[in-house]
């Protein structure tokens, strides 16, 4: 499941988002509220990071490495969702605004 960046900031405030890059491209910026966990925790042990009955929302980048890794949660039984395009849709949105 994926959600635009137009649908997403309306739900910006009352949603779990987490970005999966790297700290340091996580303090360059990021979306408002998300929260920073690595691609390689949340890959090797979910449980320590996820609940299984919340909703959460996953970007990296460009939406792809993101993608993979909701895919893979998916299959462990997480809710996830991609934010498409991710941080980089988020920056390119805001510019239109």
């Amino acid at each position: 499941m994926e959600i635009d960046i137009k649908n997403l900031i309306p739900l910006i405030n009352n949603i779990k988002i987490i970005d999966i890059r790297d700290a340091y491209k996580y303090n360059l910026g990021h979306i408002p509220t998300s929260q920073n966990i690595n691609v390689n925790y949340l890959e090797q042990t979910p449980e320590e990071y996820l609940k299984k009955n919340r909703t959460y929302y996953l970007y990296c980048e460009y939406g792809e490495i993101s993608k993979k890794l909701c895919t893979l949660l998916m299959q462990k039984g997480y809710r996830v969702i991609n934010i498409k395009k991710g941080y980089i849709g988020y920056c390119l949105y805001q510019k239109r605004l």
